[in-house]
């Protein structure tokens, strides 16, 4: 690993040095701030975290205020833990007063880009839809009798591209993917002898300790009978028309010290897996990208360290599988749900072997998949092996279980159109419930303004005939966020805004006084951009229990009218009056920046933006398309593969919006409008096919006495 990053890093600073040679071929960046490029080190590779992928503090913390402000059966609003039942047990020791709101603002400056959208408010968890799809096909699932592999990695949706493709042609190997630009190696593609995958595994492998100080000294904590001293640091910041400014860091056994309170006699460390030796993100790929076979591939995994993935894969002879990989702290007697106090009673005690995550390989249904949902085999020991309680919502795998289930004829094209599918499963559940207001007449519009849970009878008027057509425009809908549906811009806007508050308030108000109502609702609510996790909502609206009072319909039909009025309202506000002339695209857009347009002093150049360009999907959906307040598309899949196996040459790959992060090269943007036409172009892979399309060849030699 360490000489193949260090001529890696050769290779930056070659050109490093040839820029200060050859200004004009500068990155067009550096002049734009005014800056020069800096020599890489090795190290740096395993410093730079803007790959990382970080789990699940801030979950951890976000449960622990809301017990602390509301309490268990509001935090049971908040998120859903799975496997389940899972009830919450507050470490011994733990005061959940003693821990600010702010405890990780520290931690969310290190771990957050400086052009990147501010950090979520405190409590409110998981802060970006970082996810994925993949899967495996056996050739009884396939049109040709070859396995086919398909991976869409979701991450931000930024200019440049996040992932660099490249093939990699040297004696003894011959591997072609995508990497990260940062990075050395190839994550995801194929190697001519096996095609690997992977997707989130959102393992644990974070925890926030929360220490007693010494008042008389509040740079030693308790830890066993005594006071440890925190182990100090001075760094020297480089501040950009300033004196460089002097800062002590500090450091517990666990971790970086992130929030000290001395007037509390508290402080605050992170402990993590990604800060462990060894464990720079995805470099663990160059394990495996020369795997010649499943078990040359499985057993590569074993050294896998963070982040948690879902690794799966398919060679040419007809195996698939499926591996978890990653390293999952052992925790005795503790879960990992919870900040934990730092006197020593709550110690990893090591990593559990990778032997004890499951595993499949060439299961009987002729496939597998993974989108970040629950994945854990029936009967496995969650409680003795805690992989993590924090799961994505399984709507995405359920689409795909769905339309792999349903074909034995799959090919590469179809496997394309899959990973671009915009069918909203939440919204085909939420539709029927629409049935509710059919005791209203035949519009569903007889009662008008009120609050949910007290409407009124009503009369007919603008507001009742505007609910009628909205009414009329979601029953005739299918469910598809298409980017030219009217439906699915009605109920985006409806779900998102309206009904996901209004079915939240009326659970909130069983559990606490009017007064406290909204503000325990602004610590439910997901961050927009955040938001792909509709599960607490369904359970509320489609089974709701005694959780909405003793008439649950009702209360239903009330939120369902109330918040649908309010709706179309706001719907008209941003589309116009004419639902005929409404489309989800028109709201719904791929607008990028690149980070050069937030760090400029002035008028950003005109290569920092791209689009707008209409969009389809949600993060619901397998072709996710997650967005913020504004409707922009903030994440998703901008690269994505489908792997022929066997017939390399048949396979097909995206990568928006261009291959070159130079805006003077013509493959800047290139492939931006075929992005949002979610269509793919040929990966070719054999000598013969690439010598055949080749437009330019770029040769680059050592200098004289290198």
């Amino acid at each position: 690993m360490r000489e193949a990053t260090e001529a890696f890093v050769a290779g930056i600073n070659a050109y490093v040095t040839l820029c200060r040679t050859e200004p004009a071929l500068l990155p067009l960046e550096f002049a734009e701030l005014g800056c020069a490029p800096a020599l890489w080190r090795a190290a740096d590779v395993a410093r730079i975290r803007s790959h990382g992928l970080y789990y699940n503090l801030r979950e951890e913390v976000a449960r622990a205020l809301t017990l602390r402000d509301f309490g268990p059966e509001v935090e049971e609003l908040r998120r859903v833990r799975e496997p389940g039942p899972h009830e919450l047990r507050v470490p011994d020791g733990l005061d959940l007063t003693v821990i600010p709101d702010d405890v990780l603002r520290v931690y969310d400056l290190a771990t957050t880009p400086p052009w990147a959208a501010p950090p979520p408010p405190p409590g409110t968890g998981r802060r970006c839809p970082d996810g994925s799809n993949n899967w495996v096909l056996s050739p009884s699932r396939t049109a040709t009798g070859r396995p086919i592999l398909a991976n869409d990695p979701h991450r931000a949706v930024t200019l440049p591209s996040l992932r660099y493709v490249a093939h990699l042609s040297a004696p003894g190997l011959n591997v072609i993917g995508a990497g990260e630009p940062a990075l050395p190696g190839i994550s995801i593609g194929h190697n001519g002898k096996l095609a690997f995958g992977l997707t989130i595994f959102p393992i644990d492998q974070e925890d926030l300790y929360v220490y007693a100080t010494d008042p008389a000294d509040p740079s030693r904590y308790r830890y066993g009978d005594g006071w440890e001293p925190m182990a100090r640091v001075v760094e020297s910041i480089p501040v950009a028309g300033r004196e460089p400014v002097e800062v002590e860091l500090r450091f517990t056994r666990h971790g970086p010290v992130v929030r000290e309170l001395p007037e509390r006699a508290a402080a605050f460390a992170v402990r993590a897996a990604w800060l462990e030796p060894g464990m720079a993100p995805y470099l663990g790929s160059m394990g495996y990208m020369d795997a010649d076979g499943a078990d040359g591939f499985t057993a590569a995994l074993d050294g896998w360290g963070t982040p948690g993935e879902n690794q799966v894969y398919a060679a040419p002879d007809g195996t698939v599988g499926w591996r978890p990989a990653g390293r999952v702290p052992v925790r005795d007697g503790w879960d990992g749900t919870l900040p934990v106090p730092g006197d020593g009673r709550y110690e990893w005690r090591g990593h559990h072997g990778p032997y004890t995550l499951p595993r499949r390989r060439d299961p009987d249904s002729g496939w597998l998949a993974t989108a970040n949902e629950m994945n854990l085999p029936a009967g496995y020991p969650n409680d003795a092996h805690t992989v993590t309680y924090d799961w994505y919502a399984p709507y995405r795998h359920r689409r795909i279980a769905e339309q792999l289930s349903a074909h034995d004829d799959w090919t590469v094209a179809g496997c394309v159109r899959l990973q671009t599918d915009h069918v909203s499963l939440p919204a085909r559940q939420i539709l029927p419930l629409l049935s509710l207001l059919d005791a209203d007449g035949p519009d569903g519009a007889g009662v008008s303004d009120g609050p949910a849970g007290g409407a009124r009878p009503g009369r007919s008027g603008v507001r009742d005939q505007r609910t009628a057509r909205a009414l009329e425009l979601l029953r005739t809908w299918n469910g598809e966020l298409a980017a030219d549906s009217a439906a699915a811009a009605l109920f985006e806007v409806w779900f998102r805004r309206h009904l996901r508050p209004a079915v939240l308030r009326a659970a909130l108000r069983r559990l606490l006084p009017a007064d406290r109502v909204e503000q325990a609702l602004t610590r439910l609510l997901p961050r927009e951009d955040a938001a792909a996790d509709p599960r607490v909502d369904l359970e509320l609206l489609l089974s709701p229990g005694d959780r909405l009072g003793p008439d649950p319909d009702g209360v239903l039909r009330d939120v369902l009218r109330t918040s649908l009025r309010e709706a179309a309202a706001e719907t008209e506000e941003l589309l116009g009056p004419d639902p005929a002339r409404w489309r989800w695209g028109t709201l719904h857009r791929a607008l990028l920046r690149h980070p050069v347009a937030t760090l400029t002093a002035g008028e950003p150049p005109p290569w920092a933006t791209l689009g707008p360009a209409p969009r389809g999907g949600s993060g619901d959906t397998v072709g996710a398309a997650s967005y913020a307040g504004d409707f922009r598309q903030t994440g998703g899949a901008t690269f994505r593969l489908v792997v022929d196996v066997g017939a390399w040459d048949e396979s097909l790959a995206m990568n928006s919006p261009g291959q070159s992060g130079d805006p003077r090269s013509p493959h800047y943007a290139d492939l931006f409008a075929d992005w949002t036409a979610d269509s793919a172009f040929p990966l070719l892979y054999s000598r013969h096919k690439i010598a055949h399309h080749t437009a330019r060849t770029l040769r680059l030699r050592p200098s004289p006495g290198e």
